[in-house]
Parts: structure tokens; sequence; C-alpha cells
């Protein structure tokens, strides 16, 4: 992170309720100057949420998921399919599609879902937890299937909070640190392409916690290599009650960041709500609950620009420099 950023960051003392005046207007900063806006270039990774069902509840899971969470019903091929079509229409060559949940192998559609997106050469990114419905025998057999196929164009990312089984599973239940493990150790024996997904929940150092993680991976012969942003992924926290700064025209010179760089500029996000006959577009997967950030049925509806008017925006995109793509 710039110098730049990082004051801009850190100006706020973090303990601090957001301001009630911020993230109201979606043209216009509590200051009165204009927010700013990411204008959509291309669609690089496409997300499907395959449901808001997971086997754990995590305690900052910032989509809600959970063993009794339904409000993102299970996507099926027929809800895939037409983003698929359209894709093909749109583009010339493939991209990446990308499941997250929930937990995506609860979903009974996922494998054939994987399927789809493979065969018509697109790369495959899921994130998992590792955990039991990964390791069911039917899912463990189907994936080696998948791999045997197309085990280059495919990636797990798995979701492991901390390089310690403390921060683990402090975030998600006693014994899930090892339960992950027995099954990266699975993925790992056969051969799949893995990366990691951390937070950056904790007091150490982004660096300190590259070192944790490198231990973690030497131990345990997994063939990540923990300095690469795209393979060890380290997430800032989403709290949306934590005061950032609203994010200016005037932020991507002061912080010297291109809005081409943003998640929204490049990915969208489609999900099934319950109870509604269709799926919807998303702008973004961190927000999935504000309407604003809904851009239609369709990709071609949801190619408008993206005004930052959440807390997320700052945190997450902005001054976090993170990214859900590989």
């Amino acid at each position: 992170m710039n110098d730049k950023r990082a004051r801009l960051r850190y100006d706020t003392p973090m303990n601090a309720l957001i301001d009630p005046r911020k993230f109201q207007d979606p043209t216009t900063t509590a200051k009165g100057e204009r927010r700013a806006s990411v204008f959509f270039k291309e669609l690089k990774t496409l997300w499907f949420n395959s449901g808001s069902l997971c086997n754990i509840e995590c305690a900052n899971c910032y989509i809600l998921s959970s063993p009794t969470a339904d409000h993102f019903v299970y996507l099926t091929p027929d809800d895939m399919r037409p983003y698929l079509d359209e894709i093909d229409t749109l583009y010339d060559k493939p991209i990446e599609i990308a499941f997250t949940g929930g937990e995506p192998y609860l979903n009974p559609h996922m494998i054939e879902m994987s399927e789809m997106a493979l065969s018509r050469g697109h790369e495959l990114l899921v994130l998992t937890n590792a955990m039991k419905p990964m390791m069911r025998p039917r899912v463990q057999k189907a994936l080696l299937d998948l791999h045997a196929r197309y085990g280059a164009k495919m990636t797990l990312r798995v979701s492991l909070d901390h390089f310690s089984r403390e921060g683990h599973d402090g975030e998600r239940g006693d014994g899930s640190f090892d339960i992950a493990l027995t099954g990266m150790k699975w993925l790992t024996e056969n051969g799949f392409h893995l990366n990691i997904a951390g937070r950056a929940m904790f007091a150490e150092s982004e660096q300190d916690a590259r070192d944790g993680f490198a231990e973690l991976i030497k131990d345990q012969g997994w063939n990540i290599d923990a300095a690469d942003p795209a393979a060890l992924l380290l997430f800032p926290e989403m709290d949306e009650k934590v005061d950032v700064p609203e994010i200016t025209t005037a932020c991507w010179g002061i912080l010297d960041v291109h809005p081409d760089s943003m998640m929204c500029a490049t990915s969208r996000m489609v999900v099934k709500r319950k109870g509604e006959a269709q799926a919807s577009v998303l702008a973004c997967t961190l927000l999935w609950d504000d309407p604003q950030f809904e851009t239609g049925k369709t990709l071609t509806e949801s190619r408008g620009p993206v005004k930052l008017n959440h807390p997320h925006c700052a945190k997450f995109c902005v001054l976090g420099g993170a990214s859900c793509s590989a």
C-alpha cells in the first residue's frame, strides 16, 4: 500500500462509528463533493452465488451464510445457462467463471454447473471451506473426474482465516481448522490447483500474516506461494459501522489508483433470491443486500457505472486494494 493510501485509510480511528451523514446520496458525499463512480470496462470474472446455505456459521460472514440461511436459493443449470450463452454473444474469448456461496459443494448442481463452465473453455474458480460437503465420496469422485479432464483450468480457493488453529477456529468453530487441513491434504495429494483466502482481522501486519501462512504451507506441503497476492489473498474486514472516508473523484489521483482496477469494472455476480422466479445480476460480490447495487437481470443490463456509495467500496476495494477474482 502506498503512503498516500495508508494516510487516508488510517485518518479515522478504526473503532469509530460511521458518520450517519455519509453514504446517503449516490452522487454526492457528505462534504458535498462528487462521489466517485466506476465504469464497466469488460467482463473478466462472472461470479455465481451457488446459494446462501453453508455447513457452518462464521462469526463474521459478510453474506450471512449458515446451515439455515435461505435468502439465496440454490442456483440450477437452467439459471446459469442464459448467462453462459450471453457471454458467448458478447465476448469472443473465455473468461473466469467463479462460484461462491454459502458453501458451493452443498449445492446438488455444483458439479454439473462447473462442467458447464469448463466445457465452454472458461477458467473455473470455486471458493470452498474444504470441509465435509467437499469431502463427500460422490463429490470427491466427480471432482477427480473434472480434474482429469480440465485440471489446468480449475482453481479451488480454500477459506483459511488464519494460519493458526486458534485464529481460524475462533472464526469458524472448534475443529474447523483440522477439518479444512484434511480437505486441503486430499486436494494436494490429487494435484488440484489451490489458493488460500485469509482474513486481515488479526493484529499482525500483512507481512507477519504471509510469513505465518508460509510456515503452515511448508509444513503441510501445499504448492502455494504465500508471497503471491493471487495465491494467498488476505481480505480486509468489512464492518459497515466502522468509519471510513467516502471516495470522491479526486481520490483516484490522490491515491494513485485507477478506477479500472476496481472489481466492479470487470466483474459481476449472479444470485437467485428466495421467492424470485429469475436470477439477478449484482455489481459486487460483497454488496448483496443493497438494492442500489442490483444491476438488472442480464449481463447486458448490468454494464452501467457503479457509484461507490457504500463503506465496503472504500474499505475493501479502494483503500484495501482487494479483489475477489483470481
